[in-house]
């Protein structure tokens, strides 16, 4: 009985569906089939019960899949361990990131971590649409916002402020709000998830939460596109503090109203099971603590309120 084939029983129980575990694991749908039948060939027993429109475990497959589960766990972690001598760790990550972080925050981030562990590959999925695990082939995601499916495994990096920025030649033009009264006569620059354009902006001020409904002439399902309109001096934004961290330390944009704190977010390592949680991701989820921090420990030096 091979270990692929026993992976990819793995996979498609984790998926309920041989077509999506194929699609994660970069095969065909019919090589992931043949490896299902060849392991219930080896067992003796139908591990998925098939009808056309799902597919579900067999009683069999209810027994044997923890332990099947358990083993290959274990196996990895035996592998790791010969190799720990060496203190090389090696592996795939097939990561999920949004755009605006992902192209200007962790991609530079990673070069440093791939030279650090050369054994370690990437395969970087930027898109800001939600991840469903599923239907796009990554292995993990680093998000925005705790995770509220209960199904998935998940490391939190980091607490994040948000803020609200515009640029230096933006108020050199227009003027920076002086009161939270002055926000609505500004040009906003919004994000738009799907069908929802995210023009309602939600402000702490103490402990008082309070909400302001803008008007803009600019709209971007991308988050990277949103910030580059506010370096350009088209608007005032909010954005996480991460993503605009380098923008804020090099003078391209400044905060505004100091008092009234954009509502936080959280930045979380998602996985989809714990076999996605390898000694690589185990270094990745640190290596992002680290950098994170430092981020923000920059802001806070640069007299920029960086606590939630």
């Amino acid at each position: 009985m091979l270990l692929d084939d026993l992976n990819v029983v793995i996979k498609v129980a984790e998926f309920r569906n041989i077509t999506a575990a194929a699609t994660h694991l970069n095969m065909r749908t019919a090589t992931a089939s043949a490896a299902v039948k060849r392991v219930e060939q080896a067992l003796g027993a139908e591990l998925f019960v098939r009808t056309t429109r799902s597919l579900r475990l067999s009683s069999a497959g209810e027994r044997f899949l923890p332990t099947c589960e358990q083993a290959m766990s274990m196996l990895a972690t035996a592998k790791q361990t010969l190799k720990g001598d060496t203190g090389v760790i090696e592996g795939e990550l097939r990561l999920g990131l949004s755009s605006d972080l992902g192209r200007n925050v962790i991609a530079p981030w990673l070069d440093d971590f791939m030279e650090e562990h050369e054994k370690i590959s990437v395969k970087l999925n930027l898109n800001d649409s939600n991840i469903d695990f599923y239907r796009d082939p990554i292995d993990l995601a680093l998000r925005y916002g705790s995770p509220d499916d209960a199904s998935v495994y998940g490391f939190k990096i980091c607490d994040v402020p948000r803020l609200l920025v515009a640029s230096p030649s933006y108020i050199s033009s227009y003027g920076a709000p002086k009161n939270f009264e002055d926000l609505q006569s500004h040009n906003g620059l919004f994000y738009q998830l799907h069908d929802k354009v995210y023009n309602q902006w939600e402000f702490v001020q103490g402990d008082k939460p309070i909400k302001v409904i803008m008007q803009g002439n600019r709209t971007a399902n991308d988050g990277e596109m949103v910030r580059r309109w506010a370096v350009a001096g088209k608007g005032v934004a909010v954005k996480s503090s991460l993503d605009c961290c380098d923008d804020i330390i090099n003078g391209r944009l400044v905060t505004l109203l100091p008092d009234y704190q954009p509502k936080p977010t959280q930045l979380w390592l998602i996985c989809p099971s714990r076999q996605s949680i390898t000694p690589a991701v185990r270094l990745l989820r640190d290596m992002l603590k680290v950098r994170c921090a430092e981020c923000l420990t920059q802001l806070e030096k640069a007299g920029v309120h960086t606590k939630t």
